[in-house]
């Protein structure tokens, strides 16, 4: 069900999101002023929000970068993209602006204006949101459509030597030793051929 584009885009999406956590929670172990001042929205010292997203961030880096099911990975990549745009949107009701005073710390060794820091960091939420949101779409549009982005993996299916019950297996599974679902007899998976 994924296409190049897809896989492409979760697995950079999954690098993004794991720097994105590592970053916090280098600026939440650091002494910078700032992380002692409560987050507008949540109320809580700004150094245990930004452990806490780095959290979420670290865990949706992990199932992007390791599982294999695309609904499941993009499910969760647009929940966290949608809670950031929430919280964007709550600060800015409040007339509240982004603090990028964390930042110095790992922008100066890199050499990075905190202008050019700004822009990425503005960026990549919106890459996550509007790709996260596309592949939803299209994973939707296809299931209405009945088509699939690729072709699904080739089943093949063969009778058991023990019993003579009917297994269905994917291709890639072919000399795999399983065990016979309708006897449990060990057995081997051999292709038709």
């Amino acid at each position: 069900m994924k296409t190049k584009w897809i896989k492409l885009y979760i697995s950079s999406a999954g690098v993004i999101l794991l720097a994105a956590a590592l970053m916090r929670f280098v600026i939440a172990s650091g002494d910078a002023q700032a992380l002692v001042l409560p987050d507008p929205m949540l109320g809580i010292p700004l150094r245990y929000a930004v452990l806490i997203v780095g959290a979420f961030e670290f865990v949706v880096a992990l199932i992007c970068l390791l599982s294999r099911r695309v609904g499941f990975q993009i499910g969760w990549l647009a929940w966290l993209t949608t809670n950031f745009v929430v919280f964007w949107l709550g600060l800015f009701w409040m007339h509240c602006r982004l603090q990028g005073t964390c930042l110095g710390s790992l922008t100066d060794p890199l050499h990075l204006s905190r202008g050019v820091a700004g822009h990425i960091i503005a960026f990549v939420p919106l890459y996550l949101l509007v790709g996260s949101y596309a592949v939803l779409l299209r994973l939707w549009f296809d299931q209405k459509t009945g088509r699939l982005c690729e072709p699904a993996l080739e089943s093949l299916k063969m009778s058991c030597v023990s019993c003579g019950g009917h297994i269905e297996f994917p291709a890639n599974a072919v000399g795999r030793k399983i065990q016979c679902p309708h006897c449990a007899k060990n057995i081997t998976l051999l292709s038709p051929a």
